[in-house]
């Protein structure tokens, strides 16, 4: 331990650790912009400077270690002109169009401009701008950049696929894409995460929002939303709403009080690959393998990261397509036989707490019950903002339409990191054993810190069991995050593990911290979410996706059965032929 004082207070911290992190520690609030807590610490923006006692110059508290007896100051008149003058200097190179841009009022810049009292506009003199194409599912916005380095850190340091590089010399340098790849397609998961740790504008999902309300006020189009488990667990976050206030009830009713004709619910379709996925998982275990297990394929972002990664193992991913896209199958041919409608005319809307799902529903081989199966996505962030206006408090509790609109505790769950694993088990031992085992022998599977979970002493980035199902035994493995994810399979293709199952989610935490939530500066909220997937969990009164009564009747007059020959054509893939 050492000690520094800090604005007069005598702090006792760590030995290592920074100006910053020991102010952090005592409640004195230091301003920053580039910083991000063991991602990013270069440094970069000079925001965080302050006066060091014996000192010549001002120094970066993100960047300063703590040595005992060091008396630091944070607020002197010297400190707050250097720091205005820096930002002043951000400022002439950001696009400052604040009352239009996505991040407007959840923006690092603009804080750090309130803070420091910049009252007056500082001239753009050196705006980067560059060609991007806003078709993309991830945006870059140059003129909004100011060089922090968190994207490339993120990308590079949790994500490990390094798609972001500085590009360029001089003035001149920015962060782009490497010299001699031609475009984000090559490289990048669409997991997001580097847009939800930009502290700017300068990335954004690409907005779909004037899509769906062109397709609303269309009178010759039915307008069919889903929402995904993970949003239920976060909308209510970026509208100043608690959890027991922006429940699934509020939800559903301000998805349909912005014009959409039937709300269902993407738990359904969870519930529809559990029976699909656990079908083609107790027949691979049945038959011979080669010693590699199958590998969930509900996440886009991790099924890109496979076909860009591990080519060679992509025939190995599970062929049911992702709950998302079985909805959007079913909702074009037995959803709109039911009604009498021609498939053409319903717009399918996803709300994803996904990037990728944007990119997902674009790819051509995944279309089999009309040109699109699912036509617009939009994240959680997008879903909010449409609701711009509209006081989701006051709204009474609805309920999702039907008969798409039902689902089990297992299906809510997929929002977890685990959830997809944990899921499949309860179902495949039913579909094996002919009996349901308990909904909670499975905590093994779930994240360290998420309620129910079964701690393991075993220190990989990735959570293993060996389950036993009518006699043969399952050994499954977990993680989220595709740092963890390289760690996962260099293990598994050098047969350093073995396993017959095996969950990966793109982003950390799972869908729960998935790159189209809302976004908190500084703040993981994955397992906070979960948690809240898990309590509906567990006041579900069907908790198994076998006994979701609307899934029964979808077999029982349309698709016969799981892995039925209709069931292949519209609830699977093959993953080797997207287009990437």
């Amino acid at each position: 331990m050492v000690t520094v004082t800090i604005d007069g207070k005598n702090i006792n911290t760590m030995e290592g650790n920074t100006v910053l992190t020991a102010a952090n520690e005592a409640g004195i609030h230091i301003p920053t912009l580039c910083y991000l807590k063991d991602v990013s610490e270069a440094a970069a923006c000079r925001i965080c400077l302050v006066e060091v006692e014996g000192y010549e110059r001002l120094v970066a508290a993100c960047h300063t270690m703590c040595s005992d007896g060091m008396v630091v100051r944070t607020n002197t008149t010297r400190v707050r002109k250097a720091r205005k003058k820096n930002l002043e200097l951000l400022l002439s190179q950001h696009h400052t169009a604040c009352n239009t841009c996505v991040r407007d009022g959840n923006c690092k810049l603009q804080a750090a401009t309130k803070e420091l009292n910049m009252v007056s506009p500082v001239e753009e003199t050196f705006v980067r701008r560059a060609r991007w194409d806003t078709n993309e599912p991830l945006v870059r916005d140059d003129s909004k950049c100011v060089q922090c380095f968190r994207c490339l850190n993120v990308c590079s340091k949790v994500q490990h696929l390094s798609v972001w590089d500085i590009v360029g010399t001089g003035r001149q340098a920015r962060i782009g894409i490497p010299i001699g790849k031609e475009n984000l397609h090559q490289l990048c998961a669409f997991c997001g995460q580097c847009v939800t740790h930009c502290p700017t504008g300068a990335l954004r999902a690409r907005d779909d929002t004037f899509r769906v309300i062109d397709a609303i006020n269309d009178p010759d189009i039915i307008t069919v939303a889903q929402v995904a488990p993970a949003v239920r667990t976060a909308y209510g976050e970026s509208l100043g709403l608690p959890p027991e206030v922006a429940t699934e009830g509020r939800m559903a009713a301000a998805i349909r009080s912005l014009g959409i004709d039937y709300v269902f619910d993407t738990n359904f379709s969870a519930d529809l690959t559990i029976m699909e996925e656990g079908s083609e998982l107790i027949e691979r275990l049945s038959g011979e393998t080669d010693g590699l297990p199958m590998f969930t394929s509900c996440c886009p972002g991790w099924v890109r990261f496979m076909k860009i990664q591990y080519p060679e193992l992509t025939d190995h991913l599970s062929t049911a397509k992702s709950p998302q896209q079985m909805f959007g199958a079913v909702t074009k041919s037995y959803f709109a036989e039911k009604i009498g409608v021609d498939p053409s005319k319903i717009c399918c809307i996803s709300i994803m707490p996904c990037m990728a799902k944007k990119y997902e529903c674009d790819v051509e081989e995944l279309n089999d019950a009309a040109d699109k199966d699912v036509d617009i996505v939009l994240t959680t962030r997008e879903f909010t903002r449409l609701l711009a206006g509209t006081d989701v408090a006051s709204l009474p509790e609805e309920h999702f339409d039907s008969p798409l609109g039902s689902g089990s505790g297992a299906a809510v769950i997929f929002g977890a990191t685990g959830g997809v694993m944990e899921a499949a088990l309860r179902s495949a031992c039913y579909l094996v054993e002919g009996k349901n085992p308990d909904p909670e022998s499975f905590g093994k599977v779930r994240d360290a810190d998420a309620v129910g979970a079964v701690r393991s002493e075993d220190e990989r980035p990735w959570r293993e069991a060996e389950y036993e199902i009518g006699g043969i035994k399952v050994r499954v493995a977990v993680t989220s995050g595709l740092e963890n994810t390289y760690k996962l399979m260099d293990a598994i293709v050098s047969r350093e593990v073995q396993y017959d199952f095996v969950e990966i989610m793109a982003c950390p935490g799972g869908c729960a911290g998935g790159g189209g939530q809302p976004i908190h500066e500084g703040e993981e909220r994955a397992i906070d979410r979960g948690g809240i997937l898990y309590a509906l969990d567990s006041d579900n009164p069907i908790r198994y996706s076998h006994e979701n009564p609307d899934i029964l009747e979808l077999y029982s007059s349309y698709l016969e059965k799981p892995l039925s020959e209709r069931s292949h054509h519209l609830l699977h893939t093959d993953q080797t032929q997207w287009t990437l």
